[in-house]
Protein backbone atom coordinates (compact mmCIF):
# COMPACT_ATOMS: atom_id res chain seq x y z
CA UNK A 1 0.00 0.00 0.00
CA UNK A 2 1.61 3.63 -0.87
CA UNK A 3 1.83 6.52 1.44
CA UNK A 4 -0.86 8.36 -0.41
CA UNK A 5 -3.03 5.40 0.10
CA UNK A 6 -2.29 5.42 3.98
CA UNK A 7 -2.88 9.06 4.67
CA UNK A 8 -6.52 8.90 2.43
CA UNK A 9 -7.28 5.71 4.98
CA UNK A 10 -6.79 7.17 8.01
CA UNK A 11 -8.69 10.42 7.05
CA UNK A 12 -11.75 8.74 6.11
CA UNK A 13 -11.40 6.89 9.03
CA UNK A 14 -11.65 9.92 11.00
CA UNK A 15 -13.90 11.85 9.22
CA UNK A 16 -16.45 8.26 9.93
CA UNK A 17 -15.80 8.72 13.64
CA UNK A 18 -16.60 12.07 14.06
CA UNK A 19 -19.79 11.19 12.14
CA UNK A 20 -20.55 8.51 14.45
CA UNK A 21 -19.57 10.30 17.67
CA UNK A 22 -22.08 13.10 16.32
CA UNK A 23 -19.66 15.38 16.92
CA UNK A 24 -18.78 17.04 13.77
CA UNK A 25 -17.94 20.60 15.22
CA UNK A 26 -14.80 21.74 15.27
CA UNK A 27 -12.81 22.10 18.78
CA UNK A 28 -12.30 25.57 20.11
CA UNK A 29 -8.88 26.00 19.00
CA UNK A 30 -9.90 25.49 15.43
CA UNK A 31 -8.12 21.77 15.06
CA UNK A 32 -10.13 18.31 14.92
CA UNK A 33 -9.91 15.78 17.62
CA UNK A 34 -9.69 12.74 15.02
CA UNK A 35 -6.31 11.39 15.48
CA UNK A 36 -4.23 9.30 13.05
CA UNK A 37 -2.38 5.77 13.30
CA UNK A 38 0.51 7.39 14.45
CA UNK A 39 -1.33 9.66 17.14
CA UNK A 40 -0.47 12.98 14.64
CA UNK A 41 -3.69 15.24 14.75
CA UNK A 42 -5.88 14.65 11.75
CA UNK A 43 -5.38 18.32 10.29
CA UNK A 44 -1.91 17.25 9.76
CA UNK A 45 -2.27 17.58 5.49
CA UNK A 46 0.65 15.62 4.47
CA UNK A 47 -1.60 13.01 2.59
CA UNK A 48 -2.50 15.80 0.11
CA UNK A 49 -1.97 14.51 -3.16
CA UNK A 50 -1.98 18.07 -4.59
CA UNK A 51 1.29 19.57 -5.56
CA UNK A 52 1.66 22.87 -3.54
CA UNK A 53 2.48 24.55 -6.05
CA UNK A 54 1.90 23.14 -9.48
CA UNK A 55 -1.27 23.10 -10.25
CA UNK A 56 -3.19 26.24 -11.03
CA UNK A 57 -6.92 26.86 -10.34
CA UNK A 58 -9.96 29.46 -10.91
CA UNK A 59 -10.60 29.66 -7.71
CA UNK A 60 -9.59 32.12 -4.38
CA UNK A 61 -7.14 29.81 -3.16
CA UNK A 62 -3.50 31.16 -3.41
CA UNK A 63 -2.49 27.81 -4.63
CA UNK A 64 -4.93 27.24 -7.57
CA UNK A 65 -7.78 25.74 -5.64
CA UNK A 66 -10.93 26.29 -6.18
CA UNK A 67 -13.29 28.20 -3.09
CA UNK A 68 -16.99 27.84 -3.77
CA UNK A 69 -18.53 28.50 -0.27
CA UNK A 70 -19.86 31.97 0.97
CA UNK A 71 -17.68 32.24 3.76
CA UNK A 72 -14.20 32.98 3.49
CA UNK A 73 -11.73 30.26 1.84
CA UNK A 74 -9.36 27.87 2.97
CA UNK A 75 -6.12 28.56 1.09
CA UNK A 76 -5.93 25.35 0.08
CA UNK A 77 -9.33 25.72 -1.97
CA UNK A 78 -11.41 24.17 0.39
CA UNK A 79 -14.66 25.88 1.85
CA UNK A 80 -14.81 25.57 5.96
CA UNK A 81 -17.70 24.92 7.45
CA UNK A 82 -18.47 27.86 10.21
CA UNK A 83 -20.86 30.46 9.75
CA UNK A 84 -20.78 32.79 6.46
CA UNK A 85 -19.94 35.93 8.71
CA UNK A 86 -16.84 34.54 10.20
CA UNK A 87 -13.59 33.82 8.46
CA UNK A 88 -13.18 29.85 8.26
CA UNK A 89 -9.99 27.61 9.27
CA UNK A 90 -8.33 26.05 5.66
CA UNK A 91 -8.96 22.85 7.24
CA UNK A 92 -13.00 23.47 7.55
CA UNK A 93 -12.97 24.55 11.12
CA UNK A 94 -14.54 27.64 12.38
CA UNK A 95 -12.52 30.55 13.63
CA UNK A 96 -13.24 31.63 17.15
CA UNK A 97 -12.84 35.23 15.74
CA UNK A 98 -16.27 37.55 15.79
CA UNK A 99 -18.00 38.06 12.40
CA UNK A 100 -15.88 40.94 10.29
CA UNK A 101 -12.80 39.92 12.12
CA UNK A 102 -9.80 38.12 10.27
CA UNK A 103 -9.20 34.41 11.74
CA UNK A 104 -5.63 33.06 11.14
CA UNK A 105 -5.66 30.67 8.58
CA UNK A 106 -4.81 27.63 11.08
CA UNK A 107 -8.26 28.40 12.88
CA UNK A 108 -7.20 30.94 15.64
CA UNK A 109 -9.03 34.22 15.97
CA UNK A 110 -6.21 37.09 14.98
CA UNK A 111 -5.46 40.40 16.61
CA UNK A 112 -6.19 42.78 13.67
CA UNK A 113 -8.87 43.48 11.10
CA UNK A 114 -7.65 42.12 7.86
CA UNK A 115 -4.36 40.25 8.19
CA UNK A 116 -4.84 36.67 6.91
CA UNK A 117 -1.97 36.14 9.65
CA UNK A 118 -3.44 37.18 12.56
CA UNK A 119 -1.51 40.87 11.85
CA UNK A 120 -2.90 45.12 11.87
CA UNK A 121 -2.35 44.18 7.66
CA UNK A 122 -1.17 42.73 4.90
CA UNK A 123 2.50 42.01 5.57
CA UNK A 124 2.53 45.65 7.16
CA UNK A 125 4.14 46.93 10.18
CA UNK A 126 1.69 47.65 12.73
CA UNK A 127 1.02 45.13 15.54
CA UNK A 128 3.34 42.47 14.66
CA UNK A 129 5.95 43.79 12.07
CA UNK A 130 7.02 42.49 8.82
CA UNK A 131 6.38 39.31 8.11
CA UNK A 132 10.06 38.71 6.84
CA UNK A 133 12.41 40.31 9.08
CA UNK A 134 15.43 42.16 7.62
CA UNK A 135 17.40 38.89 8.06
CA UNK A 136 15.60 37.46 5.26
CA UNK A 137 17.49 38.76 2.54
CA UNK A 138 20.97 37.42 4.78
CA UNK A 139 19.72 34.47 4.81
CA UNK A 140 18.64 33.83 0.90
CA UNK A 141 21.83 35.82 -0.12
CA UNK A 142 22.27 38.89 -2.08
CA UNK A 143 20.60 38.63 -5.16
CA UNK A 144 22.60 41.46 -7.03
CA UNK A 145 26.54 41.11 -8.34
CA UNK A 146 28.98 38.55 -7.59
CA UNK A 147 28.90 34.61 -7.99
CA UNK A 148 26.57 32.69 -5.68
CA UNK A 149 29.58 30.45 -4.76
CA UNK A 150 32.16 33.23 -5.10
CA UNK A 151 33.95 32.54 -1.26
CA UNK A 152 32.64 28.69 -0.77
CA UNK A 153 35.07 25.68 -1.38
CA UNK A 154 33.94 22.69 -3.72
CA UNK A 155 34.90 19.23 -3.28
CA UNK A 156 33.58 16.21 -5.37
CA UNK A 157 34.93 12.98 -6.02
CA UNK A 158 32.63 13.31 -9.73
CA UNK A 159 35.48 14.69 -12.54
CA UNK A 160 34.57 18.05 -13.72
CA UNK A 161 35.51 20.13 -16.69
CA UNK A 162 35.92 24.60 -17.18
CA UNK A 163 33.50 25.44 -20.22
CA UNK A 164 36.22 27.99 -20.95
CA UNK A 165 33.76 31.03 -21.16
CA UNK A 166 34.64 33.72 -18.83
CA UNK A 167 31.99 34.16 -15.70
CA UNK A 168 29.92 31.50 -16.64
CA UNK A 169 32.33 29.46 -15.08
CA UNK A 170 32.24 30.58 -12.03
CA UNK A 171 28.55 30.58 -11.76
CA UNK A 172 28.93 26.97 -11.88
CA UNK A 173 30.45 25.57 -8.64
CA UNK A 174 33.01 23.44 -9.38
CA UNK A 175 32.67 23.15 -13.68
CA UNK A 176 30.22 20.97 -15.13
CA UNK A 177 30.32 16.95 -14.44
CA UNK A 178 32.56 15.08 -17.11
CA UNK A 179 30.73 13.17 -19.93
CA UNK A 180 27.45 15.29 -19.21
CA UNK A 181 25.33 16.02 -22.39
CA UNK A 182 24.50 20.19 -22.75
CA UNK A 183 21.89 21.96 -24.75
CA UNK A 184 22.51 25.66 -25.77
CA UNK A 185 19.25 27.27 -26.63
CA UNK A 186 18.60 30.56 -28.16
CA UNK A 187 17.42 32.46 -31.41
CA UNK A 188 19.32 33.61 -33.97
CA UNK A 189 22.58 35.74 -33.16
CA UNK A 190 22.64 34.72 -29.83
CA UNK A 191 26.32 33.19 -29.68
CA UNK A 192 25.21 29.32 -30.16
CA UNK A 193 28.24 28.41 -32.49
CA UNK A 194 30.58 30.66 -30.83
CA UNK A 195 29.78 29.02 -27.55
CA UNK A 196 30.56 25.44 -29.16
CA UNK A 197 33.67 26.31 -30.56
CA UNK A 198 34.92 28.57 -27.84
CA UNK A 199 34.34 25.28 -25.67
CA UNK A 200 36.42 23.59 -28.38
CA UNK A 201 38.85 26.53 -27.98
CA UNK A 202 39.27 26.12 -24.42
CA UNK A 203 40.15 22.79 -24.22
CA UNK A 204 42.52 22.58 -26.67
CA UNK A 205 44.61 25.64 -25.27
CA UNK A 206 44.86 23.39 -22.00
CA UNK A 207 48.42 21.98 -20.75
CA UNK A 208 46.75 18.57 -21.03
CA UNK A 209 44.83 18.95 -24.11
CA UNK A 210 41.32 17.84 -24.77
CA UNK A 211 41.07 16.84 -28.19
CA UNK A 212 37.41 17.64 -29.64
CA UNK A 213 35.17 17.35 -32.62
CA UNK A 214 32.90 19.84 -34.33
CA UNK A 215 30.02 18.43 -36.95
CA UNK A 216 28.02 21.11 -38.34
CA UNK A 217 24.75 20.74 -40.01
CA UNK A 218 24.31 24.61 -40.96
CA UNK A 219 27.65 25.87 -41.79
CA UNK A 220 30.49 24.74 -44.13
CA UNK A 221 34.06 23.88 -42.70
CA UNK A 222 35.32 26.88 -44.81
CA UNK A 223 32.89 29.38 -42.44
CA UNK A 224 34.47 27.02 -39.23
CA UNK A 225 37.92 27.92 -39.94
CA UNK A 226 37.19 31.38 -41.04
CA UNK A 227 35.44 31.67 -37.71
CA UNK A 228 38.44 30.66 -35.59
CA UNK A 229 40.60 32.33 -37.86
CA UNK A 230 39.17 35.66 -37.30
CA UNK A 231 38.99 35.18 -33.27
CA UNK A 232 43.20 33.98 -32.99
CA UNK A 233 41.78 30.56 -32.34
CA UNK A 234 44.28 28.06 -33.89
CA UNK A 235 42.06 25.09 -35.09
CA UNK A 236 44.17 24.57 -38.59
CA UNK A 237 47.27 24.22 -35.99
CA UNK A 238 45.38 21.64 -33.80
CA UNK A 239 43.75 19.83 -36.68
CA UNK A 240 47.41 19.31 -38.08
CA UNK A 241 48.23 17.76 -35.01
CA UNK A 242 45.77 15.73 -34.81
CA UNK A 243 43.91 17.13 -31.33
CA UNK A 244 40.74 18.11 -33.52
CA UNK A 245 37.91 17.08 -36.20
CA UNK A 246 35.82 19.74 -38.00
CA UNK A 247 33.15 17.66 -40.43
CA UNK A 248 30.15 19.62 -42.06
CA UNK A 249 27.19 17.30 -42.88
CA UNK A 250 24.22 17.60 -45.01
CA UNK A 251 21.38 17.50 -42.68
CA UNK A 252 19.20 15.06 -44.82
CA UNK A 253 21.88 13.12 -45.26
CA UNK A 254 22.77 12.76 -41.67
CA UNK A 255 18.89 11.66 -40.56
CA UNK A 256 19.05 9.74 -43.71
CA UNK A 257 21.54 7.07 -42.56
CA UNK A 258 21.16 8.30 -38.86
CA UNK A 259 21.19 4.82 -37.71
CA UNK A 260 24.68 3.91 -39.18
CA UNK A 261 25.69 7.30 -37.71
CA UNK A 262 24.50 6.41 -34.05
CA UNK A 263 25.85 3.28 -34.63
CA UNK A 264 29.44 3.99 -35.47
CA UNK A 265 29.22 7.02 -33.79
CA UNK A 266 30.78 6.07 -30.77
CA UNK A 267 33.60 4.08 -31.83
CA UNK A 268 34.53 7.13 -34.08
CA UNK A 269 34.91 8.98 -30.96
CA UNK A 270 36.50 6.74 -29.06
CA UNK A 271 39.10 5.79 -31.89
CA UNK A 272 39.56 9.82 -32.15
CA UNK A 273 40.29 9.94 -28.29
CA UNK A 274 37.83 13.33 -28.45
CA UNK A 275 37.38 14.41 -24.98
CA UNK A 276 34.99 16.95 -26.10
CA UNK A 277 32.15 17.06 -28.80
CA UNK A 278 29.89 19.81 -30.43
CA UNK A 279 26.86 19.52 -32.65
CA UNK A 280 25.70 22.19 -34.39
CA UNK A 281 22.82 22.01 -34.33
CA UNK A 282 20.20 19.60 -33.09
CA UNK A 283 17.31 21.40 -34.48
CA UNK A 284 18.37 21.00 -38.23
CA UNK A 285 17.88 16.72 -37.03
CA UNK A 286 14.80 17.19 -35.27
CA UNK A 287 13.21 19.14 -38.74
CA UNK A 288 13.80 15.80 -40.32
CA UNK A 289 10.67 14.31 -38.52
CA UNK A 290 7.55 14.94 -38.83
CA UNK A 291 5.74 12.99 -36.32
CA UNK A 292 6.57 13.94 -32.82
CA UNK A 293 6.52 10.55 -32.20
CA UNK A 294 9.36 9.39 -34.63
CA UNK A 295 11.56 12.72 -33.53
CA UNK A 296 11.63 12.24 -30.41
CA UNK A 297 12.40 8.45 -30.52
CA UNK A 298 15.40 9.20 -32.79
CA UNK A 299 16.69 12.30 -30.89
CA UNK A 300 15.98 10.02 -27.77
CA UNK A 301 18.62 7.51 -29.62
CA UNK A 302 21.45 9.67 -30.41
CA UNK A 303 21.79 11.25 -26.80
CA UNK A 304 22.01 7.93 -25.95
CA UNK A 305 24.79 7.09 -28.25
CA UNK A 306 26.85 10.19 -27.28
CA UNK A 307 26.57 9.07 -23.39
CA UNK A 308 27.63 5.52 -24.52
CA UNK A 309 30.61 7.62 -26.12
CA UNK A 310 31.38 8.88 -23.05
CA UNK A 311 32.83 12.79 -24.54
CA UNK A 312 31.19 15.68 -23.25
CA UNK A 313 28.87 17.07 -25.59
CA UNK A 314 27.46 20.55 -26.19
CA UNK A 315 24.63 20.45 -28.53
CA UNK A 316 23.05 23.65 -29.87
CA UNK A 317 19.15 24.30 -30.58
CA UNK A 318 17.15 26.92 -31.99
CA UNK A 319 14.85 28.45 -29.26
CA UNK A 320 10.99 28.38 -29.81
CA UNK A 321 9.24 31.11 -31.94
CA UNK A 322 6.68 30.93 -28.74
CA UNK A 323 8.83 30.65 -25.67
CA UNK A 324 12.42 31.47 -25.76
CA UNK A 325 12.94 29.71 -22.54
CA UNK A 326 12.83 26.71 -24.71
CA UNK A 327 14.00 24.84 -27.70
CA UNK A 328 11.93 24.95 -30.93
CA UNK A 329 10.36 21.36 -30.75
CA UNK A 330 10.76 21.20 -26.43
CA UNK A 331 12.52 18.04 -26.40
CA UNK A 332 16.57 17.95 -25.85
CA UNK A 333 16.21 20.06 -22.94
CA UNK A 334 14.85 16.72 -21.19
CA UNK A 335 17.02 14.15 -22.43
CA UNK A 336 20.22 16.42 -21.50
CA UNK A 337 21.60 17.40 -18.10
CA UNK A 338 22.46 20.54 -18.82
CA UNK A 339 20.65 23.62 -20.19
CA UNK A 340 21.50 27.36 -21.07
CA UNK A 341 19.63 29.65 -22.51
CA UNK A 342 20.75 32.69 -24.22
CA UNK A 343 18.11 35.54 -25.42
CA UNK A 344 17.77 38.99 -25.90
CA UNK A 345 16.79 41.16 -23.29
CA UNK A 346 15.14 44.65 -23.79
CA UNK A 347 15.00 47.25 -20.80
CA UNK A 348 12.85 50.16 -20.22
CA UNK A 349 15.16 52.27 -22.29
CA UNK A 350 14.65 49.86 -25.20
CA UNK A 351 18.22 48.72 -25.12
CA UNK A 352 18.56 45.72 -25.98
CA UNK A 353 20.77 43.31 -24.21
CA UNK A 354 22.52 39.16 -24.61
CA UNK A 355 21.64 37.62 -21.36
CA UNK A 356 22.58 34.01 -20.24
CA UNK A 357 20.98 31.52 -18.07
CA UNK A 358 21.29 28.52 -16.86
CA UNK A 359 17.89 26.31 -16.45
CA UNK A 360 19.90 23.41 -15.11
CA UNK A 361 22.92 21.09 -14.55
CA UNK A 362 22.62 17.96 -13.06
CA UNK A 363 24.98 16.88 -10.15
CA UNK A 364 26.25 20.54 -9.95
CA UNK A 365 25.59 23.55 -7.92
CA UNK A 366 25.17 26.77 -9.99
CA UNK A 367 23.90 30.26 -9.87
CA UNK A 368 20.13 31.12 -10.52
CA UNK A 369 20.52 34.72 -12.02
CA UNK A 370 20.39 35.71 -15.62
CA UNK A 371 23.40 37.73 -16.39
CA UNK A 372 24.41 39.83 -19.56
CA UNK A 373 27.29 38.96 -21.63
CA UNK A 374 28.31 40.57 -25.18
CA UNK A 375 30.32 38.76 -27.71
CA UNK A 376 33.11 40.01 -28.81
CA UNK A 377 36.38 38.67 -30.84
CA UNK A 378 37.82 36.95 -27.88
CA UNK A 379 34.47 34.63 -27.90
CA UNK A 380 31.27 34.79 -25.20
CA UNK A 381 32.22 36.98 -21.92
CA UNK A 382 29.74 36.80 -18.95
CA UNK A 383 29.81 39.63 -17.17
CA UNK A 384 28.77 37.64 -13.32
CA UNK A 385 28.62 40.97 -11.25
CA UNK A 386 26.43 42.66 -13.31
CA UNK A 387 22.54 42.80 -12.93
CA UNK A 388 20.64 42.77 -16.33
CA UNK A 389 18.21 44.65 -15.44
Amino acid sequence: MSEDDTDDDWFESALREDEQSGDADASDDGGSDAKRPDGKPATDAEGDDDPPFGDSGNGDSPFGGSGDGTDADSPFGDTGAGPADGADSPFGDTGAGPAGSADSPFGDTGAGGGDAFGGADDFGDGGGGDLFDDDFADAMGSMGGGSDFEDEEFESDIPRLDLGIEGLDNMIQGGVPLRHLMVIVGGAGTGKTTFGLQFLHHGLEKEDTDKGVFITLEQTYDDIMATADERGWEFRRHEEEGDLAIIDLDPIEMANSLDNIRGELPELIEDFGADRFVLDSVSLLEMMYDEVAKRRTEVFDFTQSLKRAGVTTVLTSEASDDNPYASRHGIIEYLTDAVFLLRYVRSETQETRLAVEIQKIRNANHSRETKPYEITLDGISVYEQANIF
